[in-house]
């Protein structure tokens, strides 16, 4: 008998086995606008908004970054998926879109299948919370290219939102509050940084009594979605602006949207920065600069409204313990 695909490392019916696992965990994600079902070569998903005056179509693309390292560490691969699709979800909700459907690519060198369902069904979570169709994906077994017991996955998001209401930045005006939500920890940015510093001098099962949990769980907190709580103030057209903190850090990232001739006026003792962040500055004596690139410190998402709305905003989002933390200068 010749030389199998099996030998070679890809293991077909392994393959098999993670789309008879996932099938139902898709198809729960699934409402009457999705018209496949999983399996085909594409997602079919039903294009007519009637509630839409002009819709407008968001899509992002994005992954979780070596925050899979510590999914390796600790042997957790339900929270990662749940990042990426909360992620996902955040970026166009900084445009006014509410998510439709959502497509994952998740690759490794050796396909598990209790491991790829765990990681898929993160995805299932967060799309099921964040009303978004799960479509399509792609797994990919590439023997070689990974290391073992390790994989990547990235994710493909499509959102609409009313012309008239995009958020953009371009009604900033000066004097607009700055609304910080806050986050559950780094959330999918810094972690690189955070790693080198923290598994210098602690292990993933440390147990830290300042976190109430261990290092590996801390630097797995889900990702937060901020979708339900914030689109609604997008419906009312009560923001003038929305920013994302992923990587660049609040001012990286907010700066993206506000109008040439402005600028931001941040007061940085405006909260408690999380003792996760503490730790990771001290262990790598990180500069304070250099901790505001990387992270985002705290506050996951920044809102902005005109000193009319910025009460009324900053109550909407109570769940998600808002800040007070600037303005538009």
């Amino acid at each position: 008998m010749g030389f199998t695909y099996k030998q070679s490392g890809v293991d077909i019916a392994a393959g098999e086995e993670t789309v008879d696992r996932i099938k139902p965990l898709v198809r729960s994600t699934h409402n009457e606008k999705v018209l496949s079902n999983i399996g085909l070569f594409g997602g079919f998903y039903d294009a007519k908004f009637d509630e839409f005056e002009h819709p407008i179509l968001v899509a992002s693309t994005d992954g979780v970054g070596t925050k899979l390292k510590v999914a390796f560490l600790t042997g957790i691969h339900n929270t990662v998926g749940r990042c990426l699709v909360n992620h996902c979800v955040n970026d166009i909700l900084c445009c006014g879109a509410k998510p439709l459907f959502f497509l994952d690519y998740f690759a490794t060198g050796k396909l598990e299948p209790t491991i790829a369902e765990q990681v898929i069904s993160g995805f299932v979570t967060s799309c099921l919370e964040n009303n978004c169709a799960l479509i399509g994906g792609e797994t990919a077994e590439m023997p070689s290219l990974y290391a073992s017991g390790e994989y990547d996955v990235s994710g493909t998001i499509v959102g609409v939102v009313d012309k008239r209401k995009i958020v953009n930045g371009a009604k900033i005006q000066k004097g607009d509050v700055l609304i910080g939500l806050t986050s559950s920890g780094l959330h999918t940015n810094g972690y690189s940084l955070a790693r080198a510093v923290l598994f210098d001098k602690f292990k993933h099962n440390d147990f830290i009594d300042e976190l109430d949990t261990t290092i590996g769980e801390s630097l797995l907190a889900v990702h937060k979605s901020y979708l339900n709580e914030v689109i609604p103030l997008v419906e009312s057209e009560s923001l003038t602006g929305i920013s994302h903190i992923t990587g660049g850090g609040i001012e990286g990232n907010t700066n993206r949207i506000v109008p040439d001739g402005m600028k931001l006026k941040i007061d940085w003792d405006s909260w408690n920065i999380p003792h996760i962040f503490k730790l990771i500055q001290q262990s790598g004596n990180i500069s304070n600069d250099e901790m505001r690139k990387a992270f985002n410190l705290g506050i996951g998402m920044i809102l902005v409204a005109s000193q009319s709305n910025a009460d009324m905003v900053f109550n909407a989002v109570s769940k998600h313990n808002p800040i007070f933390m600037g303005e538009i200068a």
